[in-house]
């Protein structure tokens, strides 16, 4: 019985470290897919930003934000001797080591920040940015992930589980907290100077690299089947090896899903393929299915990221209508669909007395969610403004942010005139 305990043991810890390694690249795939998305004269600094924000978010949930999410009585994991033989203090042994739990943890941590960092591209001071990911990873992300996977009640109110709320893998908790996060700094920040004319008009601004984009999109779609396959937890017995399976599936059918009806859509409305509209409708499928990618059938969960490919579209649109500036479409992909798979969980996993969820607690989930991270990261980046600045000056943003914020091209051979 004990051999076969330590092999469990063995085999779930291996495969969450495997999982959160294959969510660490996600951090390759958001950097890939940002800079191919910028112009070339920003590219320097939205990889600075993402490669900058992967280790705060890591030292930052360290420091506090673990022990704020999950209750722990010591102040950091500096303090509460998670060691190589996973001592915790729990009186229940764990079934994996804790140390690989915190690894699988932060990595999602690192992710609800790289969306932000598409968000406020091409005008916002690197280190103005660097400050707000301190405050965004080792607070207000452990914060609301306290009162969803934490199961701590919200501010000793009502606990949203109690309530019917289902979050599997972070469609809300993660997508949707970061999108809120990046609404507020893109409110305060403002547009890029010739996004929008005064006659209302929308000028498109390419990015410099669409294969980098592609390429990027491709190692997120890859990356994602850490992040939900990794959220069942486990591995080593029959039914929590085919409830793995199943993730794989579904995750890889939402995401063709969302492509192949965002590509339709944009010939549809368009006239033409729309290369950047495929690429966030397979991310919006992604982003779908993560809230429950176990139940569905795998028709299920393709009709799901394609409601996700459609709803992306028309958000991108509608936002440049409204005049928010999103330069990779992340507050579309990560917020509005993230809204969507919330309030999809309970076509396929209703509330029962085993579990599940209802929409009045999806919804009451989300707004709880949104309203909290919006505000705090509302105030957050008004506090940095008044003390530093959030925007460089338009000289710079004309010039690009390369050489005032690193120094350096990212193209040195293809711009400056050289």
């Amino acid at each position: 019985m004990e051999t076969t305990f330590e092999l469990s043991y063995a085999l779930d810890t291996f495969y969450f470290l495997v999982c959160g390694a294959l969510v660490m690249w996600m951090a390759a795939g958001f950097a890939m897919l940002e800079a191919g998305l910028v112009r070339a004269k920003n590219t320097t600094e939205i990889l600075t930003k993402n490669v900058a924000l992967y280790a705060i978010a890591c030292t930052m949930y360290m420091v506090c934000g673990y022990s704020l999410m999950y209750g722990g009585d010591d102040f950091s994991l500096f303090l509460s001797g998670i060691t190589a033989d996973g001592a915790t203090g729990a009186d229940e042994p764990a079934t994996y080591a804790p140390s690989a739990d915190f690894f699988f943890q932060v990595v999602f941590v690192a992710t609800a920040m790289s969306i932000v960092s598409g968000a406020v591209a091409e005008r916002m001071k690197l280190w103005a940015f660097l400050a707000f990911a301190v405050v965004m990873t080792g607070l207000i992300y452990p914060m609301e992930g306290a009162w969803t996977w934490g199961g701590q009640s919200v501010f000793g109110m009502y606990t949203l589980g109690d309530l019917g709320f289902s979050d599997f893998a972070g469609s809300g908790i993660v997508h949707m907290a970061g999108a809120a996060a990046a609404l507020a700094g893109v409110l305060v920040l403002g547009a890029r100077k010739g996004k929008y004319t005064a006659d209302g008009k929308v000028n498109a601004i390419p990015g410099a690299n669409l294969p980098l984009a592609t390429l990027g999109t491709f190692i997120l779609w890859m990356g994602w089947f850490g992040f939900n396959g990794g959220s069942v937890l486990a591995t080593a017995t029959v039914e929590s090896a085919n409830a793995v399976a199943v993730v794989f599936m579904n995750t890889n059918a939402a995401a063709a899903g969302g492509l192949i009806a965002a590509l339709l859509l944009a010939r549809i409305m368009f006239g033409k393929a729309d290369l950047t509209m495929a690429l966030n409708g397979a991310l919006a499928g992604l982003v779908a299915i993560t809230a429950e990618p176990s139940t569905p059938t795998p028709l299920q969960a393709t009709l799901f990221g394609a409601i996700g490919g459609v709803l992306v579209v028309f958000s991108i649109v509608t936002l440049d209508k409204l005049k928010i500036d999103d330069p990779v479409g992340a507050i579309s992909v990560h917020g509005v669909v993230g809204l969507l798979g919330l309030l999809l969980v309970p076509v396929t996993n209703p509330l029962t007395e085993d579990g599940g969820s209802s929409f009045s607690g999806q919804l009451i989930g989300a707004l709880t969610i949104f309203v909290w991270v919006f505000v705090t990261s509302l105030v957050a980046w008004l506090i940095i403004k008044a003390i530093i600045g959030l925007r460089v000056s338009e000289e710079e943003e004309f010039d690009g942010v390369d050489m005032s914020e690193c120094g350096l091209e990212a193209y040195p051979d293809f711009t400056g005139g050289r």
